[in-house]
């Protein structure tokens, strides 16, 4: 074999390694999976047609001036418990763009922190990632910000490019 073809396996010996790390750290394939997965919820209608709804009380583009939004979360009830499931996201996340049209730039996994606590020792994790506890919901969350570009990281819960309407 001639050097080229050396580097030519070499190359892609790097590269199926490299993509083998993205999908066990939860990056690479897997946000393509979920991207493909959910795209079809891209209206907010296709999603509540499908069960995500906004939930009286978290009916409100979530804010946190100084640091970024979230925007509003159409959530499927009936996925709230302590099992998770990488491309069954229990929250759609949407973007309200400034002619009021809204997308989706995210998604979140929520479990249930008391039952979770009482079953399990330590925070649920998925794909590599730990869920994290909103102490104010009593549930422990991920966002994956997968459609939407978050400067501050894939996996954080405020996005700086995303603001909510002015009440």
């Amino acid at each position: 074999m001639d050097n080229t073809g050396r580097r030519s396996v070499v190359s892609a010996l790097v590269g199926l390694c490299i993509a083998t790390i993205l999908a066990a750290c939860g990056g690479g394939d897997s946000l393509a999976q979920l991207r493909s997965e959910t795209a079809r919820y891209s209206k907010t209608e296709t999603a509540q047609a499908a069960g995500w709804d906004l939930v009286e009380g978290l009916d409100h583009c979530f804010d946190n001036p100084g640091v970024g939004a979230m925007g509003f979360h159409y959530i499927d009830a009936d996925r709230l418990d302590t099992e998770l499931d990488w491309l069954k996201p229990e929250a759609l996340v949407y973007q309200p763009a400034p002619n009021g049209d809204m997308h989706l730039g995210a998604v979140e996994y929520i479990v249930p922190a008391e039952p979770w606590d009482a079953a399990n020792d330590g925070v649920p994790t998925l794909n590599g990632h730990s869920l994290h506890l909103n102490e104010a919901l009593g549930v422990y969350v991920l966002h994956v910000w997968h459609f939407s570009e978050n400067p501050a990281g894939t996996y954080e819960d405020w996005n700086p490019e995303v603001s909510c309407p002015a009440a």
